[in-house]
C-alpha cells in the first residue's frame, strides 16, 4: 500500500480544553479518563486510530500550565512539551471563544518545536449563535500559521470526520508503526490505575488537592475467573485520608464500586478492586515518588 500514512500526532493545550475527550472520540475508546477538573492527565497516553489508508498514533499530554510550581507540575510540563516535539504532527486544542495565557504559552511551546500545526477549536457545540465563532476563528488565524482550523465538538462528536481526513492528510507516508489491532501503548495496570483516579477525582471534587495518586501493587486472577487488583490510594496529608475514606468507609466503597463497573465495562473482564488509602508526606514534591508512579 504505497500511500499508507503513519505517523504521531501529540494533542496540546492548556489544560482543560478538551484534549483528552477529543483523544477518546477520535479513537472510538474511552482510553484517557476525563474528569471537570484541569490538569486531570498527568501521564502521555497513545492512542491508536486504525483508518483503511492510515495509522495514527494520537498522543494525549499533561495541560500546559502556569501557576503552582510543585514537581509534578514541572514533570507535567516536560511531559507535555517532550511530546511536541518528538511528533510527526502537532494539535492546538483550544475552547471555542477562550484565549488565555496558557494558551499563549502552549503555542509558544508548540511553535518552537517546528512542526505542522493544525488548531482545533473544541467545544463548538457551546456557542450560540455558531455565527461568534467566525470572529474567533479569524483571531486563532492571525496567531499562527496554521495548517488547517478545524472547529469540532469532542463531547457531541461534531466534524470529527473531517479532522481526521485534514490529519491525515498532513502525515507522511510511512507503514503503521503499531500491530493493527492495537488500541494504546498503555498497560492494563495503567488503564486500572487511572480508572481508579478519575473515579477519585470526581468523587472528591474540590475537597482535595492534587496531592492523590494511585499505585498498583498485585493483580491476581482469582478461581471465579475475576481479577483480584490491590491497589494503593496516595496522599500526601495525614488530614487528607479520612476524607478519602469517608464515614464509616462508604466514600471508599463508593469510589472502588464506581470503578469497578466502569473496569468491567471498559476491558470486558470482571476485577474485584481492594483499596488503601496511605500517606505518602508531599510525594507530588518528591522526584523519586514521581518516578515510581510513572509521571516522571
Amino acid at each position: 500500500m504505497t500511500d499508507f500514512r503513519s505517523g504521531f500526532v501529540a494533542l496540546a493545550g492548556r489544560p482543560n480544553v478538551g484534549k483528552s475527550t477529543l483523544l477518546n472520540a477520535l479513537v472510538g475508546h474511552k482510553l484517557s479518563i476525563v474528569t471537570p477538573r484541569p490538569q486531570t492527565t498527568r501521564h502521555r497516553v497513545i492512542g491508536l486510530l486504525q483508518l483503511p489508508d492510515a495509522q495514527i498514533a494520537f498522543v494525549d499530554t499533561p495541560g500546559l500550565h502556569l501557576g503552582p510550581k510543585r514537581a509534578l507540575n514541572r514533570a507535567m510540563n516536560r511531559s507535555a512539551t517532550a511530546a511536541v516535539g518528538e511528533a510527526d504532527l502537532v494539535v492546538l486544542v483550544v475552547e471555542a471563544l477562550k484565549w488565555t495565557d496558557e494558551d499563549e504559552l502552549a503555542l509558544g511551546r508548540i511553535a518552537a518545536s517546528g512542526h505542522e500545526v493544525v488548531a482545533v477549536v473544541n467545544k463548538v457545540d457551546r456557542v450560540r449563535p455558531r455565527e461568534r465563532l467566525l470572529p474567533f476563528l479569524g483571531q486563532l488565524a492571525a496567531r499562527h500559521g496554521f495548517r488547517d482550523i478545524v472547529p469540532v465538538s469532542a463531547t457531541k462528536g461534531d466534524n470529527l470526520e473531517a479532522l481526521r481526513r485534514v490529519l491525515v492528510a498532513a502525515l507522511p507516508v510511512a507503514e503503521a508503526m503499531f500491530p493493527l489491532d492495537q488500541l494504546t501503548d498503555r498497560s492494563e495496570a495503567f488503564r486500572i490505575a487511572e480508572t481508579i483516579r478519575e473515579k477519585l477525582t470526581l468523587e472528591l471534587v474540590e475537597e482535595l488537592p492534587y496531592g492523590v495518586a494511585v499505585e498498583i501493587e498485585q493483580i491476581v486472577v482469582e478461581e471465579d475467573g475475576r481479577k483480584a487488583v490491590s491497589a494503593v490510594i496516595w496522599v500526601d496529608r495525614a488530614g487528607q485520608k479520612p476524607i478519602v475514606i469517608g464515614a464509616e468507609g462508604s466514600r471508599l466503597k463508593r469510589i472502588g464500586r464506581s470503578a469497578r463497573l466502569e473496569l468491567n465495562r471498559l476491558l470486558g473482564q470482571r476485577f474485584h478492586l481492594i483499596l488503601w488509602v496511605k500517606v505518602r508526606a508531599d510525594w507530588a514534591d518528591d522526584a523519586r515518588a514521581l518516578q515510581q508512579l510513572g509521571v516522571e
